[in-house]
């Protein structure tokens, strides 16, 4: 009814209406299952987004070897259920930092686990990328495009809200997209991952625009979320998703290109 082409499917261990313990006992079933809903109301899988519980629990850098295996055999199981959704794209996140772990050994720790996880991904036509996201081990832009310049073939969600957040621009946030597949579009503030489009500070008529010129192939997905966390529960998600996918459209329209 919002008139949009694709969709993001989230599946967030005990936050979302689908969790990763529901499907992997029997992928193929509840693959067939959301492939159906998602192409009967028309739309396609823009991107599928899985999470653990909680941002330490199997993330990829853990220092426990145990643990980096289970968030492998997680990401096996996720990565199945995309391709039997037969959708072309999928994100998780990049991982944490540790207590008692130097940075540079986590950062390079990620990027080799990120680095198997793209290769895994590729060798079955699907896109992988990881959101550098408020909490994770690369909060800043520029943490953002250290690891996927020394990841071959890692990608990113982007979501500028998660920078203006801590005080960044739209100046720090756009040299990322030639480095995105995917894009999360929501209104943001300083001190606010998700704000309404009157207090948005994020001019997403440059953002399309600096996408046109990039040649940016991804989706754009409208990512209004209701949850106490990071005060995400203080906006209409509803008329704010209306609000911004009609300025998205008109920036389109007026970049004569989309």
């Amino acid at each position: 009814m919002l008139g949009f082409e694709g969709v993001d499917i989230g599946i967030f261990e005990e936050r979302s209406h689908i969790w990763p313990s529901h499907v992997s006992d029997n992928l193929p079933f509840f693959a067939n299952k959301l492939a159906s809903k998602v192409r009967g109301e028309g739309l396609e899988f823009a991107d599928i987004f899985y999470q653990a519980s909680a941002f330490n629990v199997t993330a990829a850098n853990d220092p426990d070897p145990k643990e980096r295996q289970k968030s492998r055999e997680l990401f096996q199981k996720m990565l199945e259920f995309t391709l039997r959704c037969n959708a072309p794209h999928m994100t998780s996140l990049p991982g944490v930092e540790w207590d008692g772990v130097p940075h540079e050994t986590s950062f390079q720790r990620c990027s080799e686990e990120l680095a198997w996880r793209v290769e895994q991904a590729k060798g079955v036509g699907v896109v992988y990328s990881v959101e550098a996201h408020v909490g994770s081990i690369a909060p800043s832009p520029a943490e953002a495009r250290q690891l996927v310049e020394m990841t071959p073939g890692l990608t990113l969600t982007l979501d500028y809200t998660h920078f203006i957040k801590i005080g960044m621009s739209d100046d720090d946030c756009e040299p990322l997209i030639p480095l995105a597949s995917h894009f999360h579009a929501r209104g943001g503030r300083l001190d606010r991952i998700q704000a309404s489009m009157k207090e948005n500070v994020i001019d997403y008529e440059r953002v399309i625009h600096a996408m046109q010129r990039a040649n940016y192939p991804g989706y754009v997905g409208v990512e209004y979320t209701w949850q106490p966390w990071e005060h995400c529960d203080e906006v209409d998600n509803i008329s704010e998703t209306v609000i911004l996918r009609d300025k998205l459209r008109a920036a389109a329209a007026n970049g004569g290109n989309q």
